[in-house]
């Protein structure tokens, strides 16, 4: 598959993976849960999900362990909504990144702490 078929697909998976997780999942786990990059292999067999987790640390290993409890239910209301031939196998993971607010918040207060200042 060419690059620009797998970043499309990789797209399309995120959209679709979003609105199945945001929308029809009912694991009050999952209320937190935010996708946030997907990323298909170029023989579309496999996917890496990167998800955004807000919470504990208890609380973001208990989605994502429901995200992998529900991972062969996705991945059929994948195999019905989109014309694959081959729709992949759903790997997730946290995202480590922090998104742009918290991480400008993070370097505003460590300027602060370095300058003194409270």
């Amino acid at each position: 598959m060419d690059e620009r078929r797998t970043l499309r697909v990789s797209e399309t998976v995120r959209e679709e993976l979003a609105e199945l997780i945001g929308f029809e999942l009912n694991d009050p786990r999952l209320l937190a849960v935010n996708v946030s990059e997907v990323h298909v292999s170029p023989d579309a067999r496999y996917a890496r999900i990167r998800v955004a987790v807000d919470g504990a640390e208890r609380e973001q290993n208990q989605a994502i362990a429901a995200l992998e409890h529900a991972r062969h239910y996705l991945r059929r209301q994948l195999a019905a909504r989109l014309s694959l031939r081959h729709v992949p196998e759903l790997h997730f993971e946290r995202d480590r990144v922090p998104d742009a607010d918290s991480r400008i918040d993070f370097l505003l207060k460590r300027a602060k702490r370095s300058r003194g200042e409270k």
